[in-house]
């Protein structure tokens, strides 16, 4: 089992108020900011080459750096397409494809890989307008509750889709458990790791009450089994991928 990044933008930055805000609207430092990239994830199971989201579309062109922004992503490492091709893989083998949620930056991509079915709830492939039929499977969650989490769908026995609302009303997250360690792909349940750790929500979110339970239900997960969180957002998602690291609560 190989897990690895597909790396688009590094050297970004957010705002404390950006990252922490979502449920507390003032007291932040401006001068707080926190590392940002942008990179989405790859499963190779040996058998299988499963995409944990795709990134933008081809030619998705880097925001303007400004001062004052809530969020500049970064300079651009490389279209998705390149990043994918870079790590030695091509279209046609990907099999599977688990979308944690419906926006551009996690679905950009979707139309470069021919061969694999789509996982996504119902809610983001509604809001997509993805299509009806065999290549979209609109996630049930019909394998009950996973650990703390409600609501799952069993992918692979080492691969679990579960519903995580809040963020997108659709919201999902994916653990994947091997060699002793849990890897949670979260997509943007945070948008840095330092917010897990404070536990703050971003200012990014379509259901409020849905999004603190998500975090909420995070939390209890990473606190209670050895945890390597695959954040999108900031550098510590590849890096805690590189060293295997643990997150700390």
């Amino acid at each position: 089992m190989e897990i690895k990044a597909i790396r688009m933008f590094d050297s970004g930055f957010m705002t404390q108020a950006f990252a922490f805000g979502g449920e507390d609207k003032a007291g932040f430092d401006e001068q707080i900011i926190y590392r940002s990239s942008l990179q989405n994830f790859l499963i190779d199971t040996g058998e299988e080459v499963i995409l944990i989201d795709t990134g933008f579309k081809t030619g998705m062109a880097a925001p303007a750096k400004k001062l004052g922004a809530p969020l500049y992503m970064g300079d651009k490492v490389a279209d998705y397409m390149e990043a994918f091709a870079a790590l030695g893989y091509r279209p046609e083998q990907v099999t599977k494809i688990l979308i944690t949620h419906k926006h551009p930056d996690h679905t950009g991509a979707l139309e470069y890989f021919p061969n694999a079915k789509v996982y996504i709830s119902p809610e983001d492939a509604d809001a997509l307008k993805l299509p009806e039929d065999d290549r979209i499977v609109r996630v049930a969650y019909k394998d009950g509750a996973y650990k703390n989490f409600p609501a799952s769908e069993t992918i692979l026995p080492s691969l679990h889709f579960i519903e995580a609302k809040g963020h997108t009303l659709g919201n999902s997250i994916v653990i994947l458990e091997d060699d002793g360690l849990y890897y949670m792909f979260h997509g943007d349940v945070t948008y840095c790791d330092a917010a897990l750790k404070a536990n703050k929500l971003s200012i990014v979110y379509e259901d409020i009450r849905a999004a603190r339970e998500t975090l909420d239900r995070v939390r209890e997960f990473v606190s209670n089994h050895p945890t390597v969180y695959l954040s999108t957002h900031c550098p510590e998602g590849y890096e805690n991928l590189e060293m295997k690291r643990v997150m700390r609560l």
